[in-house]
């Protein structure tokens, strides 16, 4: 099986499945010197894991990370670090009932499709679990990227149908903790959450968005025509488990501008060079422009559902797929610090891509 491995100086190779022994990964590529503190990297974990609130799945998990290798009396060494986070909670009896059957939108026809077996316990490989690791490798590149002063926030902007009406620059993002959701808008939140305590009463799930703005990134990050900026980012987003959408910057509401409307003006503020409204979102020509970075994520509704559902088994015979176990009604809250992860190995990854004379200093 291909596709374990992301990035391309600062790179990590994940293993494990949610109803194994556990999940870990590799991270290669880490400068050396990075005082890391490991209690910031356990509290990213604590907001990525399972049972934290009542909008989430009740499945409890520690989720304590143990690092083996890598670091040296708190500071990264330059070579591999390794890690492993111990299973503890895994209820593998409650996927026995549909061992040999198609979920609805669920990879198991795919994974048996492509591999001829498959790990029916919570979905294995496929699962979401496997974003644990992600997220011990993006703390360790948020810890980086702060040394250097940026910052990389994420949070909850529309759970269905009720949306955030409010750019990034109208919130105080410093906030976005301040409730289960991790919605910046308080009272918002609270609507949200109510709909989501609803949509779970009724046995369904619910979609939603997370946004993300990027701070600080200097201009001349990223690689032009196939290692676009943008684009590395759109990738990283697209492999979270239950995404269906990205857009940066002005995204798709940019079509109702005219060029005139749309493009972004430079101005020189007091020796900087800036532009005037950042429809580009903080990257142009695949390169970032000293802007904020901004993006948005969209989630799926989750495929478990506590209702049944028609489906096939593996021998094409049709079949009731009967809702069980524990799963999340709406995912953006766990998302969060995943999307913040993921966007953070990103820009550490393209800023030791772009090292040159110009960013020795990095």
């Amino acid at each position: 099986m291909a596709g374990n491995i992301f990035g391309n100086l600062f790179r990590v190779s994940t293993f494990g499945e949610s109803h194994g022994r556990g999940v870990g990964g590799v991270i290669d590529g880490c400068p050396a010197g990075l005082k890391l503190d490991l209690e910031a990297i356990q509290t990213e974990l604590d907001r990525r894991k399972p049972g934290q609130s009542k909008i989430v799945t009740q499945r409890k998990e520690g989720d304590v990370v143990e690092f083996y290798s890598g670091i040296f009396e708190g500071y990264t060494t330059g070579t591999p670090i390794g890690f492993l986070i111990i299973n503890g909670n895994q209820k593998s009896n409650d996927y026995d009932h549909i061992k040999d059957k198609f979920r609805p939108s669920h990879a198991d026809f795919t994974f048996h499709e492509k591999f001829g077996v498959r790990d029916y316990r919570g979905g294995g490989r496929s699962s979401a679990r496997e974003t644990a690791a992600r997220v011990v490798a993006g703390a360790i590149a948020k810890q980086f990227l702060a040394s250097k002063n940026i910052e990389v926030k994420a949070y909850v902007s529309q759970v269905g149908a009720i949306v955030l009406n409010k750019s990034y620059k109208e919130l105080d993002l410093i906030t976005i903790e301040d409730n289960i959701l991790r919605c910046p808008d308080q009272e918002l939140a609270e609507v949200m959450i109510n709909k989501i305590m609803e949509v779970r009463k009724n046995g369904d799930t619910i979609g939603g968005v997370v946004d993300c703005v990027i701070k600080g990134v200097p201009s001349g990050i990223g690689e032009p025509v196939f290692d676009k900026l943008h684009s590395e980012l759109g990738k990283a987003m697209l492999s979270i488990n239950a995404v269906k959408g990205f857009e940066y910057g002005s995204g798709f509401k940019g079509v109702e501008l005219l060029g005139s409307q749309h493009n972004d003006a430079f101005i020189n503020d007091n020796g900087t060079i800036k532009t005037v409204k950042n429809h580009s979102g903080g990257i142009q020509g695949g390169i970032s422009n000293g802007e904020d970075i901004y993006f948005r994520v969209a989630f799926k509704p989750v495929a478990t559902i506590m209702q049944d559902q028609e489906s096939v088994n593996e021998n094409g015979e049709t079949v009731t797929v009967s809702g069980k176990g524990r799963h999340d009604p709406c995912v953006v809250p766990r998302a969060v610090p995943i999307v913040e992860a993921m966007a953070a190995m990103v820009i550490l990854d393209n800023i030791l891509v772009s090292r040159s004379n110009k960013w020795s200093n990095y």
